[in-house]
């Protein structure tokens, strides 16, 4: 059985404290740069993302093909606001 020197403590404790300031300054070199390329690559996959969907909305027809894009939705919200029948009423003489 081996008893714990007191060299042997604070060796131990440079050591564990020397790779503590490693790695911080490790950290500050490198962890700026990581950060950088994550959010590009975030970046990159909602780009990707809002084209995919862009391009499955608007798909081009094929060749030959016609195709209507109906885009006035204010014309449909102001029929589907219609209340009751229009009633046209005649003068009796």
């Amino acid at each position: 059985m081996q008893l714990a020197s007191f060299t042997g403590f604070f060796r131990t404790l440079f050591i564990i404290i020397s790779f503590y300031y490693i790695f911080r300054f490790l950290a500050k070199l490198f962890l700026p740069v990581v950060i950088k390329k994550v959010v590009e690559k975030a970046s990159e996959n909602m780009q990707q993302q809002q084209q995919g969907q862009y391009y499955n909305n608007w798909q081009r027809p094929a060749d030959g093909e016609t195709s209507i894009y109906n885009t006035d939705n204010a014309r449909k919200s102001r029929e589907t606001k219609k209340v009751g029948d229009y009633v046209d009423y005649e003068e009796i003489d």
